[in-house]
């Protein structure tokens, strides 16, 4: 309860740390680009770090064939490059590049481009560029992923509530204690299994390879599964340790402080080995993401296993929950949000990117399904809020049958006496089977029913919003797709971006035009292409090329484009436009070897 505060989390984060997928940030080559020579290398670099694997590579020569390249490595030591050898003998024509990494967050991606060398083929071969991703061996990946999160979440959960809240009978509790820690342990187990398959995009039946299975437990997510399942030994024996003092009297603080820094101690242990294996783990602010990480996913624990602890007291507790425990689960849930809260913001910050990319990308769109469902969530909230209220504020004698008044000193003389009052009439209605003899004891069970009810409709909805969380968590957040889309550069080297025709004359030969694309076309880095037409409308061969950009109103420029001839047209991967503005792009042709011609076009460069 006590769920107000959590609209903004849910609307800017989930229960985990906010998935990345890594996003390609360029390709050397180019794609679609035409060299006079073949490559020594292919090269890709990611807007984060990146996994590699044995096939990280496969490139397909013009007919479609395998051709045999070195072993994935990287780029100057850079982590987040990936880079394959080619052999030196690679024919004339269009090859394809087929890639498979695996992101920070453990989440494979993937994509294929082409380059040609000294001309593009004719007719492209169908080719297969290997396998994205298996429906059966994802779905059941999800379903462990889930699986994870929501016994983690009772585990954490429960046991804080236990300790927190001291109900009056934590036995019914334990069976949710080792169901939930039986759940983890099979879930670590199948997402163990299933690593290779899901990293591959192969079936199921690929994790009974034992090579791919032993290459899994020497890689960073299936050492982190390994150590997760380390740490439910302990785990376990704790929660014996817990229950037999539980049982026992109580000693004293010592004992049961230590006994508590054990508990947080393994808390901390299992949140971690979620944090290292997502996006928390790379990037910016790492020690500051893995904190928050790991302070995020203890805190839905806390609150939503807590909540689950207290629905199971109220069903099944024998005698009922006093106010008491209730009374400190609120305190306990608001803590907890409040965690929740602060940590959400920032984890949204560092992945959502823009509030263009709410409605902009599949992540937003997916936070703003979890808005429709926590409206739901305050409204339960509402309704518990003041079921707590009313148990809280019951009288004593209400909450607790059977218990006598105790007498209040009078002053000498005392009150005068009251007439007295008319019994209460007994309920014996039907519907309040098992509530008491008296109007008291009705209405307390009444209270705890309401309680019950509306907490149950809160447990619920909650763990949908949990379903929709580990969804997002295999879902590129908005700074990565816009990364992505930024990056991606479409075979054919035509780009869908700002496209700039400019005429120049070719003396008596009549007036040639230079097509000039720029992409995105915004400040930051751009990518330049430029091809030449004849006074026929036909590609032209120049002898050189040269483009520039000035701000004049900011007194920035020239910038020179460092275009290179790549057989039939010119590009230059990079050249960095730092301010918006109107700027001036000036293009120098050399029609011949003692002739040239310069022109200018304003263009307008957005932020």
């Amino acid at each position: 309860m006590l769920l107000g505060p959590v609209l903004v989390l849910l609307l800017l984060g989930g229960a985990g740390p906010a998935s990345a997928h890594a996003a390609l940030a360029s390709t050397d080559p180019g794609d679609g680009t035409v060299l006079r020579r073949a490559p020594a290398h292919v090269t890709l670099t990611f807007s984060e770090s990146v996994g590699l694997r044995d096939d990280s590579f496969r490139v397909l020569d013009p007919g479609g064939h395998r051709v045999h390249t070195g072993e994935a490595g990287r780029a100057d030591g850079r982590a987040d490059t990936a880079r394959v050898a080619l052999p030196g003998e690679l024919g004339e024509g269009t090859y394809t590049v087929a890639w498979r990494v695996v992101s920070a967050d453990s989440h494979p991606v993937s994509g294929a481009f082409t380059f040609s060398v000294g001309k593009p083929s004719r007719a492209a071969a169908p080719v297969d560029t290997g396998p994205t991703e298996d429906p059966l061996t994802a779905g059941l990946h999800k379903t462990a992923r889930y699986l994870s999160y929501l016994a983690v979440a009772l585990l954490v959960g429960t046991a804080a509530f236990v300790a927190l809240c001291r109900p009056p009978d934590p036995a019914p509790l334990r069976r949710t204690l080792v169901a939930a820690w039986w759940t983890l342990l099979a879930a670590t187990v199948a997402l163990l299994v299933l690593r290779a398959p899901y990293e591959a995009g192969t079936g199921p039946s690929a994790a009974l390879d034992p090579a791919a299975l032993g290459d899994t437990l020497t890689a960073r997510p299936g050492a982190l599964l390994l150590i997760r399942l380390g740490l439910l030994v302990p785990v376990a024996l704790y929660l014996v340790h817990a229950a037999r003092t539980a049982r026992a009297d109580r000693r004293g603080g010592r004992r049961t402080a230590l006994t508590g820094a054990v508990g947080v101690v393994l808390a901390v242990g299992l949140a971690l080995t979620w944090a290292a294996a997502e996006h928390a783990s790379a990037g910016t602010q790492v020690p500051v993401a893995m904190t928050s990480s790991v302070l995020h996913l203890l805190a839905t624990a806390v609150w939503l296993g807590g909540l689950a602890a207290l629905l199971t007291t109220l069903r099944s507790a024998r005698p009922a929950p006093d106010a008491a425990t209730v009374s400190r689960f609120s305190r306990t849930a608001l803590t907890a949000v409040t965690v929740l809260v602060v940590t959400g913001v920032y984890q949204s910050w560092r992945g959502l990117g823009s509030w263009q990319a709410l409605t902009g990308t599949a992540y937003g769109r997916l936070l703003l399904a979890k808005v429709i469902l926590v409206a739901v969530l305050l409204a339960a909230a509402a309704v518990s809020r003041r079921w707590t209220a009313a148990l809280v504020t019951e009288p004593a004698a209400v909450r607790e049958p059977g218990r006598v008044p105790e007498r209040v000193p009078q002053p000498a003389g005392g009150p005068p006496p009251e007439a007295p009052r008319p019994e209460a009439p007994r309920a014996t209605h039907p519907s309040r089977a098992g509530t008491g003899t008296g109007t008291g004891t009705g209405t307390g069970s009444a209270l705890r029913r309401g309680l019950y009810r509306s907490v149950l409709v809160e447990a619920v909805v909650a763990a949908v919003v949990l379903g929709v969380t580990t969804v997002l968590t295999a879902t590129p957040p908005g700074r990565s797709a816009e990364e992505a889309a930024r990056a991606a550069v479409p075979a054919g080297g035509v780009l869908p971006a700002s496209v700039t025709t400019i005429p120049f004359e070719i003396g008596a030969s009549g007036r040639g035009t230079v097509q000039i694309t720029l992409d995105p076309g915004r400040t930051g880095d751009n990518a330049v292409q430029a091809v030449v037409f004849g006074p026929d409308g036909s590609l032209a061969a120049v002898p050189e090329l040269r483009l520039s950009f000035t701000l004049p109103d900011k007194q920035v420029g020239p910038i020179e484009a460092d275009l290179l001839d790549r057989g039939g047209y010119w590009s230059a991967n990079t050249v960095t436009l730092p301010l918006p503005g109107t700027w001036t792009m000036k293009v120098t042709v050399r029609v011949s070897e003692i002739d040239q011609v310069s022109e200018n076009r304003r263009i307008r460069v957005e932020r």
